[in-house]
């Protein structure tokens, strides 16, 4: 799976988010994640992706396109 398709999949199973709006130009507050749902979001990214995150910088007005890129960018590193 891909980073993206990663993301998507824990956004479906944990928040309950229709997979047809997972897209990359979506605001992150648009699939009604605030800033504590972003946090549980971070930590199951980190425990599936085995990544760290917590120097990464999101909040709810990023989009889903960039916090996948935030998170290639630690996969990769």
């Amino acid at each position: 799976m891909t980073t993206s398709e990663e993301i998507s999949a824990l956004l479906v199973t944990k928040f309950g988010t229709d997979p047809e709006a997972i897209r990359p130009d979506v605001p992150l507050h648009r699939l009604r994640l605030d800033s504590l749902a972003l946090e549980e979001l971070r930590l199951h990214i980190e425990d599936r992706l085995d990544v760290d995150l917590e120097d990464v910088a999101l909040t709810s007005r990023d989009t889903v396109g960039r916090l996948v890129e935030a998170v290639q960018g630690k996969v990769t590193a």
